[in-house]
């Protein structure tokens, strides 16, 4: 089988001597979990998705924070002072500069009552930072894309890994049997003259040895099931298996260059690596902005009043004050600090352009490989498919050969390997096939929930 960047793995890459005689597996329940079962599972239970949907809520709230900066600001006061004399009266000035006068022994008490609105008319380095936010929030959608279209994938991948492994666990089992027979087989033959020692010894090793594996086939697929369980959040059942008869169609377009430039549009990687590209260009017209004045309008409402228990009958407030105004602020120099930070949002623009020709290059480099193994895996499961029947009748053939004395013990047990071989091959390369269909439109971008649904079609 081909190997991609991302493969499927294989539970168990077994060594030739290790292969079993062929799938005996018993048939799954009828009503088993399926594909779309286990999807519904993971996007309820997946803390990869969970976590990916909170960062996106996250960064989404920086957008009316930003906004927040160009509307109107809101502000109260209200302030409450107590001014006691010594021995002889006084003279004390309160917070907003009234003059009090104090008798002797006595207190006199100040309230005041302020209100202020500000509006921002003029401040580009606010515009361009809500700009930013916008362009932040949309790479972080796109990001939350790309992490739900890869939970298809890696739905997808663990199903078919927790088959691929029963499937290997039944290779092993069989493969034990069939070392077992053997080993009773050389044994009678044995005991009647008819083989020799050295058959009786070679069996046994075979059939010892595989047992140690089965066990470890065993450990491989608690491990699968222990895989899909992380993502479903819950025990797997009985699984419903891929049916035998597979339609080997060709990827739609049947161009390569057609999935690449799919890619470039749609691939979500790509765009929000756009994106932060464009935040970082807001970002670098906000430091500049640093440099430019800022204009905002004023309106503020203050009254004041004042009370002396010496001083009878002079409580009460005084007339109410209402300021309009415009104010216009102008940077001059700040230590070199706006300067420094247009030299920062730069050089982040650079590096984030350099992340998202990666991305580029590596949706261009996905989409060609799986378009090709996608197309090279029609041929690769219809070869696997006619070796197994060949590795049959192979297998067949020694046996009866070997009951006649026309074929060795050895023969038979290569093609016993051979026969388990390709069957562990054909069952690798019937469910990579599948999946490298997601894969392929994973590159592209346009993988969704329907891709799943037709996989799922395919389960029986």
């Amino acid at each position: 089988m081909r190997r991609t960047h991302r493969p499927l793995r294989n539970p168990l890459r077994v060594k030739p001597l290790l292969l079993a005689l062929g799938l005996v597996l018993a048939p799954l329940a009828v009503h088993g979990e399926d594909l779309m079962d286990a999807y519904r599972e993971a996007i309820a239970n997946d803390p990869v998705l969970a976590t990916a949907d909170a960062a996106r809520l996250v960064v989404a709230e920086g957008v009316p924070q930003a906004r927040a900066a160009l509307l109107p600001q809101l502000s109260a006061g209200l302030s409450l002072q107590q001014f006691h004399g010594g021995g002889g009266g006084s003279t004390t000035t309160d917070a907003n500069g009234n003059i009090i006068e104090t008798g002797a022994g006595g207190h006199t008490r100040s309230r005041s009552v302020s209100g202020e609105l500000v509006q921002p008319i003029l401040d580009l380095s606010r515009i361009a930072s809500l700009r930013a936010a916008q362009a932040t929030r949309d790479a972080q959608e796109e990001t939350y894309r790309a992490a739900l279209q890869n939970l298809y994938v890696r739905v997808a991948g663990a199903y078919f890994n927790v088959l691929i492994a029963q499937d290997q666990l039944a290779v092993y089992q069989s493969y034990e049997d069939a070392y077992k027979q053997e080993y009773h087989q050389s044994s009678e033959r044995f005991k009647n003259g008819l083989a020799m020692a050295a058959d009786v010894s070679q069996s046994q090793a075979y059939y010892l040895y595989i047992k140690s594996q089965r066990i470890t086939a065993q450990n491989a697929l608690k491990d699968a099931l222990r895989a899909m369980e992380q993502i479903t959040g819950r025990q797997t059942g009985a699984l419903k298996k891929l049916r035998e008869d597979l339609p080997m169609q060709p990827p739609a377009p049947a161009d390569p260059k057609a999935w690449v430039e799919a890619a470039m549009q749609s691939n979500p990687a790509i765009l929000a690596a756009r994106h932060v590209v464009t935040a970082d260009e807001r970002h670098i017209n906000a430091a500049r902005a640093g440099h430019l004045p800022t204009l905002n309008a004023n309106v503020g409402y203050s009254k004041y009043g004042s009370w002396s228990n010496v001083a009878r009958g002079g409580a009460g407030y005084g007339p109410g004050t209402t300021t309009v105004g415009l104010t216009l602020s102008v940077p001059l120099f700040s230590g070199g600090l706006t300067q420094s930070q247009v030299r920062q949002a730069i050089h982040q623009r650079d590096e984030d352009s350099g992340v998202l020709e990666s991305q580029r290059r590596q949706a261009a480099r996905d989409a060609n490989n799986y378009y090709n193994l996608v197309v090279d895996g029609i041929e690769q499961v219809q070869s696997a498919r006619d070796s197994v029947d060949s590795a049959r009748k192979s297998l067949a053939s020694m046996r009866a050969g070997y009951e006649i004395g026309t074929q060795s013990l050895t023969n038979v047990v290569v093609a016993i390997q051979t026969l388990a071989e390709v069957e562990s091959e054909y069952t690798v390369v019937r469910h990579q096939f599948i999946l490298n269909k997601l894969l392929l439109k994973q590159a592209a971008g346009t993988i969704d929930v329907h891709d799943l649904e037709d996989a799922n079609r395919l389960l029986e």
